[in-house]
């Protein structure tokens, strides 16, 4: 099974513009076709964190949507990150899942954020989403979901968790801890992708994205500044981790309702 390289965007945003965002993210895309396997976006990387979605929210398949199947296919590389969608009229925090060929992945949010007062304006999804990349498997999540383990519980056997964020600095010190420990429980890569900068609401985000093994080592930290990093991820590592350590077996039985 081939290593993958996965490319991390730690991006202030604009606040409530969708052009302007798109923009920002075209220059910081130029030079890494066919350099990467997966481009991964923070949470609603075209609006920041808004509770908005009167104002921003698109169709399926609407603007960003296409923006992001133009940019898989010029790099030649899957990319992902949430978005605000209206879908049968109710708003979503909705990852899109993109690969090159235009084929498209989703998943909508599960834990919103009621102190942000996420849940007063967008409907949770339910489906958790498993998906794949030269023969990875890999679970795409946002933000909060970040605090439920049985959520996140690795019953799938994935290689790879991602949380795509806009966690404020305030509260970075459990971001940081939360993820290695994903990693950790469930014998994964783990990467963890924030935003930096300012929002509308005038919150501050560090950044403090991570990339860590299924051991709980961090390979890659990043705080405050805006960066664009690829990493290398060894698909042997984790065969290794998870034949060492078979944890996963023990795990208890459970149903999420």
């Amino acid at each position: 099974m081939a290593n993958l390289r996965i490319t991390l965007i730690q991006t202030s945003l604009h606040w409530e513009n969708i052009p302007a965002n798109l923009a920002m993210l075209d220059k910081k895309l130029k030079g890494l076709e066919n350099t990467t396997d997966l481009v991964i976006l923070p949470e609603m990387f075209s609006t920041g964190f808004s509770m908005r979605p009167e104002k921003l929210a698109e169709a399926p398949g609407g603007l960003t949507t296409q923006w992001m199947a133009e940019k898989a296919r010029g790099l030649n590389a899957v990319i992902t990150g949430s978005i605000i969608v209206r879908d049968q009229g109710r708003y979503f925090n909705r990852l899109i899942w993109m690969r090159p060929d235009g084929a498209c992945e989703t998943y909508d949010k599960k834990h919103l954020f009621g102190l942000g007062e996420e849940t007063s304006y967008y409907t949770a999804g339910s489906k958790k989403l498993i998906t794949g990349i030269k023969g990875w498997k890999v679970c795409p999540m946002i933000c909060y979901d970040l605090r439920f383990p049985a959520w996140c519980r690795n019953t799938e056997n994935y290689d790879l968790y991602i949380n795509i964020a806009n966690w404020p600095e305030k509260r970075a010190e459990h971001w940081k801890t939360l993820s290695r420990a994903r990693a950790i429980e469930n014998l994964c890569y783990v990467a963890a992708l924030n935003r930096v900068g300012d929002d509308g609401n005038g919150f501050s985000h560090s950044g403090d994205s991570q990339v860590i093994d299924p051991a709980g080592n961090v390979l890659y930290q990043k705080a405050w500044e805006e960066d664009v990093s690829t990493i290398f991820l060894e698909r042997e590592v984790v065969t290794k981790a998870r034949r060492m350590f078979p944890f996963l077996r023990d795990m208890d039985p459970f149903e999420l309702k």
